[in-house]
């Protein structure tokens, strides 16, 4: 059974909810307010990786761009707060 995410338009609150069969199955409502008026939101979903992760050595080649401003001298050579 997927699980669907709402954002309800009547008091804004946000959920998620299991829905069965989408050609059966009954207009959920907001777990709050009782609403039927819902957005369905764009769901992102995780998965999983089998064996550990990959962590690149020195070898590989010099650092990336910083993740915090792009400075191309990698993360450490920027002045912006971690």
């Amino acid at each position: 059974m997927p699980i669907f995410e709402y954002a309800c338009q009547d008091c804004g609150h946000e959920f998620e909810t299991l829905v069965r069969s989408s050609a059966h199955a009954e207009q959920p409502e907001c777990p709050r307010c009782h609403s039927v008026q819902l957005a369905r939101k764009l769901s992102v979903f995780a998965t999983a990786a089998s064996g550990a992760a990959r962590v690149p050595a020195l070898a590989d080649g010099p650092p990336g761009p910083c993740g915090t401003c792009g400075h191309p001298g990698g993360p450490g050579s920027c002045a912006l707060p971690d």
